[in-house]
Formats: C-alpha cells, sequence, structure tokens
C-alpha cells in the first residue's frame, strides 16, 4: 500500500515517482470511487427519472383536465386534433403509427405475451409408432426462443405505442394552446423544411438510432432475459422447453454451488482476476514499448526511417489470424522453436510455451506485443509531429535533458492525446477473444475438475465462448456476460471521467 505523502514531498518527487505514486494510490482509492459513482450518480439519476415522470404526468393531466374536445379526442385517436387543425402530415404519421399497432397486436403481439410467462406449454415431438403399434403424429409444439424474442419485440412495440400516446396529446395540447394565442401553426412544407435544416441533427440520427435499437439494445435486452432462464443442454429449444428460473443463474454463479458439473464461482474469480492482469499488461505493455520504438524512429540522425516503419507495418499487412495461428505451431511443444533450441543444444526439453500455466500467460502478452506494437508506433509518430518545436528548444535553454524532457512534454502531450485510445483498448482487451483463442485455445486446461473446460490462459469471452459451444449453459453464460458488461463500462466512465482528457481538455486546445 503507498504511503501517504504531503504535497511538499509529492513535489520533490522525480517524474517517474509522481507516475508510479498516482498510480499506486488509484487502484487503492478505485473502490471508494466507484462507491462514491454509485453513490453520487444514482440519486442523481434517480431525481432526473422522477422529475422526468412528473413532468409527463403533468403534461398528460393539463391536457385531461383544460383541453378541448379534440384534444381529450386524440387521448383516443391519435393525430385527430392535428388532423382537425390542418397539419395532415403530423396527424397522419400518429394515425398510421396506431393503426399499425393496433394490426401488429391483433394478428400477432397479442399471442406472443400469451405465452411469454411461460414462454410455450407444448413440446415437439417427432412422429412414431405407439405402444399399440398406432401411428402418432408428430407436434411441432412451441419454440422458447422465439416466443421469448417475439415477446421482447412486442415489449419494445408497446413502449414505443405509449410514448408516440404522448407525443400525440402533448403535440394537440400544444397546438390548442398555439389556437388560442393566435399564433401561426406550421404546416407541413415548413415541418419538412425545419427537418432539414434548424432540426437536420433528428433526421440524420434516426437511422442510427433504429439500427442501435434493434442490432445493439435489442440483443443486449435479449441476453439479459436469457439470464433469467434455464435455457442450458437440457432445455435446447426447440426440441425442448425452457421456462422462467429466476436468479438461479446468479446463485450458481456466486454462492460457489456447482451446476451442469462446473464450479462456476472459483472459476469466474480465477479468470476475472487474469483478465483483468490480461487487459491492464497487453494495453501498457503496448503502449509504453510502440512510444518507445516511435521516439527513436522519429529521432534526429536515425537513418532508414522509412525501412523501419515499413518492417514494423508488415505485422499490419498480415492477417492478424493467419499470425497468431503461425506462432501457435511455432511455439508448441513440438514446434519450429522448440526443434531448433533443441537441434543447436540450448534446450534438452521442450520449453512449454502454451502448455505451462503460468509461462503461456507470459507468452500471449509477449506476442500481443509484437502484434499490437507497430499500431501505437504508427499513432504516436503522427502525434509527436505535432508536438510544437519551441517546447523542446525552450527546455533545451532551461538545461532539459532528453529524459526530462520526455517526462516533461512528450509523455503529458501524448498521454493527453490518447486517453480515450488507451480506454477503448482496455475494454477491447478485456474481451479480446482472437489473440487467446487463436494462440493459446485457452489451454492448458485448468487442473480443477470441474472447471467446466476453462483453461488457465482462457478470459471470461473465451470461457463464455465455451460455455457456449460445449457446455451450453446459455444462462450462466447471459449472466457472465451482463457482468463483463457492468465491469467494462463502470470502469471506463470512471477512468475518463477522471483522466485529464477531460478535466484539463482546454490545456491542450
Amino acid at each position: 500500500m503507498a504511503k501517504a505523502v504531503t504535497e511538499l514531498e509529492y513535489l520533490g518527487m522525480s517524474g517517474w515517482q509522481k507516475f508510479c505514486y498516482r498510480f499506486v494510490t488509484f487502484f487503492q482509492r478505485l473502490p471508494a470511487v466507484i462507491l462514491n459513482f454509485f453513490r453520487v450518480t444514482i440519486p442523481g439519476l434517480g431525481r432526473r427519472i422522477w422529475n422526468a415522470i412528473k413532468s409527463v404526468f403533468r403534461t398528460i393531466w393539463n391536457a385531461a383536465a383544460h383541453g378541448d374536445w379534440k384534444t381529450r379526442f386524440s387521448f383516443v385517436i391519435f393525430g385527430f386534433s392535428q388532423f382537425a387543425n390542418k397539419q395532415i402530415m403530423r396527424g397522419l404519421l400518429f394515425f398510421v403509427f396506431e393503426f399499425l399497432f393496433i394490426i401488429y397486436m391483433s394478428l400477432f403481439g397479442a399471442g406472443q405475451l400469451r405465452y411469454f410467462s411461460t414462454l410455450g406449454e407444448v413440446e415437439r415431438t417427432k412422429p412414431g409408432w405407439g405402444p399399440n403399434g398406432e401411428m402418432i403424429e408428430g407436434a411441432v409444439g412451441d419454440h422458447s426462443l422465439l416466443i421469448l424474442l417475439y415477446g421482447l419485440l412486442t415489449i419494445l412495440f408497446i413502449l414505443a405505442f405509449i410514448y408516440a400516446w404522448y407525443a400525440s396529446v402533448k403535440s394537440a395540447y400544444a397546438v390548442q394552446q398555439y389556437k388560442e394565442a393566435n399564433q401561426h401553426l406550421s404546416t407541413a412544407k415548413e415541418d419538412i423544411k425545419r427537418l432539414a435544416d434548424a432540426q437536420y441533427h433528428k433526421t440524420l440520427l434516426t437511422g442510427p438510432l433504429i439500427g442501435l435499437t434493434i442490432f445493439t439494445i435489442l440483443p443486449i435486452l435479449f441476453m439479459i432475459f436469457i439470464a433469467f432462464t434455464n435455457y442450458d443442454i437440457d432445455h435446447l429449444a426447440p426440441e425442448y422447453l425452457f421456462t422462467w428460473s429466476g436468479f438461479n443463474n446468479f446463485k450458481a454463479l456466486f454462492d460457489g454451488s456447482y451446476g451442469k458439473g462446473v464450479e462456476f464461482g472459483r472459476v469466474f474469480g480465477q479468470l476475472l482476476l487474469w483478465t483483468v492482469i490480461w487487459a491492464f499488461f497487453a494495453t501498457f505493455s503496448n503502449y509504453i514499448v510502440g512510444m518507445i520504438v516511435a521516439l527513436m524512429i522519429n529521432k534526429k540522425g536515425i537513418r532508414l526511417k522509412k525501412l523501419w516503419r515499413t518492417v514494423l507495418i508488415m505485422t499490419i499487412a498480415v492477417p492478424q489470424f493467419v499470425s497468431l495461428l503461425l506462432m501457435s505451431n511455432m511455439l508448441g511443444d513440438e514446434g519450429v522453436i522448440n526443434k531448433l533450441l533443441q537441434t543447436w543444444g540450448i534446450i534438452g526439453s521442450p520449453i512449454k510455451f502454451l502448455s505451462d500455466k503460468y509461462l503461456v500467460k507470459v507468452t500471449v502478452i509477449v506476442v500481443n506485443m509484437w502484434i499490437g506494437i507497430p499500431y501505437t508506433m504508427l499513432m504516436v509518430s503522427g502525434i509527436l509531429m505535432n508536438i510544437p518545436a519551441d517546447l523542446y528548444e525552450s527546455a533545451r535553454i532551461d538545461g532539459a535533458g532528453p529524459v526530462k524532457m520526455y517526462f516533461k512534454i512528450t509523455l503529458p502531450y501524448v498521454f493527453h492525446v490518447t486517453t480515450p485510445y488507451l480506454i477503448s483498448t482496455f475494454v477491447g482487451n478485456l474481451n479480446n477473444f482472437g489473440v487467446i483463442y487463436l494462440l493459446s485455445g485457452g489451454g492448458p486446461t485448468m487442473s480443477r475438475a470441474r472447471s467446466g473446460g476453462a483453461g488457465e490462459s482462457d478470459l471470461l469471452i473465451t470461457w463464455l465462448y465455451k460455455l457456449i459451444t460445449d457446455k451450453k449453459t446459455y444462462g450462466v453464460a447471459s449472466v457472465i456476460s451482463i457482468l463483463m458488461f457492468l465491469l467494462t463500462s463502470i470502469l471506463s466512465l470512471i477512468v475518463y471521467n477522471r483522466s485529464k482528457a477531460v478535466k484539463n481538455e482546454e490545456d491542450f486546445m
């Protein structure tokens, strides 16, 4: 634990000592920072939500209590007030949405919600022969997975319908107020012009928002719902039904119980620790060494700069999965590297690069450096070219050496610009499936009997893949995905908001 120092002692430290002190104290304070984040953010978020709810009910109450007959009729028929006041386009949009919702719920949505509480009642059966030789026809049965998906879509559609209803009532009451004040009501032409001018941002964001809802929000919600079901190898759709299981999957993960032959709690804790260690070293090893390489190549007097850059960029030109599979074969117990070292008499037995539980972790970090350093080198090279030369000239006049100029000018400038990149890289490494799976396959397998196929070098993301493909424990896998999402999002928000890239943005403008 870092010893608390006074401000005077801190000012007397060297640049490297200050960095180490800040680094250690950051992780010491991280639990308190996370608790403070929840203590401040959640109540503040709750207040904003409560104020928004009060505003919505106030608008509805005013429309119901003080609205004219056109406004009140809009509570039932969307867009009626707009039609009556010759705002045809607005009224048509509201009415069409209500019409489509009624058709959807009548023909499809209501039926999906009917089975949503049980996720199906009739199991699929195959045709065959009965005990008395009679022919038994197979039953199609219910498909729990589709019921869950379509039920979720229906719930989202209902929420959209409620929002559209509120927007229709609010717009109807606003039209009434405009008319009572003898103000101009916008026409369809003016609305279209506004969407192409003053509210053009809404027009541009409509498509991405729909895509975000379908391809991001819906899968996340679907994954969350799966976490509360018993969807696993014994309840695979469509052959078998699965149903809601409450918090059983969370219990299996946190109470150390055995489920489906897997000791989820202990394996999760061990892999979580290794995942964080991996993400840290995979991020900062590439960052620091890549910065050093960029400084060396960009240093005045270095010849053949283009050649060195080209040699490093060659690792980017080759597809990563090809490089990783090649390195996996080369580093195997019977791989080329071990064979050459044995032939030359340097070693007597193969070095277990990928089969020793400790050495494999060092190996994947080193190989990841070989892959990632060129990216950092290219990025930092561009930043170095934009650092004002006057800063270095002034530092030389003041007697600063290369090391001091690095810690006082180069490192702060580069670190400020690349903080968002570091955060995104760290989060990406937490979920870096390709490097681990293609290089070591997550191996070697844990010695613990109930590891669920988890390996010593597995990250949580690669263990998830094994749980889904081998064990087919979809419920617990969804719980782990939720926890990973919370971990990465909270850490990203805290680190980014406390970084100088946010606090002192104006210093580098």
